[in-house]
């Protein structure tokens, strides 16, 4: 289920945990189903699908020059048989391919500690920085269960998204995805996830 980079994913169904360095991480950088078919032109892709790919594309080289580089862990949705993220299929891969040391972790849940050997990755006590999709699933459950972890969460502004909701019980009203987005992040900000704009990435992962 999880892999450092170097195995094929379509083995991925039978991998383990590998051993881990003896010196947990203070920092983890978690790329939430930053996957093909998310980052596709609408309207397969997200509405904000150019802006929020290169918003996270800018974090993830952040992270990786850093002096004080985050643990990277990918984390890649697996959906069902006809799906965009069907395993094996174009939309499945992701965007970004993991360099040696990094994580890849598969889940089918929005929750991507449920089921999966995220946990074993992420420290309780590190701190937490999250981007990607969806907004209003995976990024709101994840979010969330890192928070009743302890974990101090991180949620960047402008580098996580959704699609445009349907609201089925308002006669098929549409509200863009901007709007669901902004309301996700007060309800986080809420519940205490601490949310940053792309102008802190500079100091993101310093320990000043």
């Amino acid at each position: 289920m999880v892999l450092s980079n170097g195995t094929h994913p379509v083995d991925i169904a039978i991998q383990s945990l590998p051993p881990l360095p003896d010196d947990e991480p203070k920092r983890v950088l978690i790329l939430l189903d930053v996957q093909a078919a998310m980052l596709d032109a609408p309207p397969r892709g997200i509405p904000a699908a150019s802006t929020v790919g290169e918003n996270i594309a800018a974090i993830l080289t952040h992270a990786r020059t850093s002096p004080t580089p985050p643990r990277i862990v990918h984390i890649r949705n697996c959906g069902g048989p006809g799906e965009n993220d069907e395993p094996g299929a174009p939309g499945w891969q992701l965007v970004h391919t993991p360099l040696p040391g990094e994580f890849v972790v598969d889940k089918r849940k929005n929750n991507a500690f449920a089921g999966t050997d995220l946990a074993a990755l992420v420290p309780p006590d590190a701190e937490i920085v999250m981007v990607g999709m969806q907004s209003d699933f995976c990024i709101r459950a994840t979010c969330s269960a890192a928070l009743s972890r302890g974990n101090e969460v991180l949620l960047v502004r402008g580098a996580h998204a959704t699609y445009d909701r349907v609201e089925v019980l308002d006669h098929g009203i549409i509200t863009p995805a901007s709007v669901v987005e902004s309301e996700i992040e007060g309800e986080l900000e809420e519940a205490g996830v601490v949310l940053l704009e792309m102008k802190d990435l500079p100091s993101l992962f310093t320990d000043t």
